[in-house]
């Protein structure tokens, strides 16, 4: 069962007309994120730098290869989810990554983000979905464990966030046990 929203939030697809309120949320964000992204371009905080982003992803989206939503509070964007290295074949996985806005922590939003993501992944007819998490993102680590992942390993300099090679907890939870 997919956990719900609270009232007054949604998850939708994102779309092109979200630029600027993307924009908002993460330039609204860069203290609360930063220890968990990449380092970013100036140009990544602005209305034109995400239209440029949300092409992308709507260009995977379109594909087949990628799934992203927005969560939306009011007219705010108040977080992201996404499912990311689509790959079908004998594989049938994704990789998935969420944020929520500082201000809106501790509501259920990033459990419910994630529960949508997977009753996507399940649509779109993937085996599993995987996560990582940095070793000391212990929140992010329950999100994970609540939504029936498991830990299957760690690994050693996984990806370059806040401007270093960082370890990460792998997760992943496995939709079905199907044939092809």
């Amino acid at each position: 069962m997919t956990p719900t929203l609270p009232p007054g939030y949604e998850i939708r697809p994102v779309v092109t007309d979200d630029a600027a309120a993307v924009a908002a949320a993460y330039d609204r964000n860069r203290a609360h994120l930063a220890p968990w992204d990449p380092v970013r371009s100036a140009s990544f905080y602005t209305a034109t730098g995400q239209e440029v982003v949300l092409a992308q992803q709507l260009s995977l989206m379109d594909a087949g290869l990628g799934g992203s939503w927005v969560i939306t509070h009011a007219d705010q964007v108040v977080g992201r989810v996404n499912l990311n290295n689509l790959v079908m074949g004998v594989l049938r996985s994704a990789s998935l990554g969420y944020w929520v806005d500082h201000a809106h922590t501790r509501r259920g939003l990033a459990a419910a983000g994630v529960g949508h993501a997977v009753a996507a992944a399940v649509d779109l007819g993937l085996h599993r979905v995987e996560a990582g998490t940095m070793l000391h993102n212990e929140a992010s680590q329950r999100v994970l464990r609540s939504a029936g992942f498991e830990h299957y390993g760690t690994a050693a300099s996984f990806l370059f966030v806040a401007g270093a090679w960082q370890d990460h907890h792998l997760f992943q939870r496995i939709l079905h046990d199907r044939p092809l």
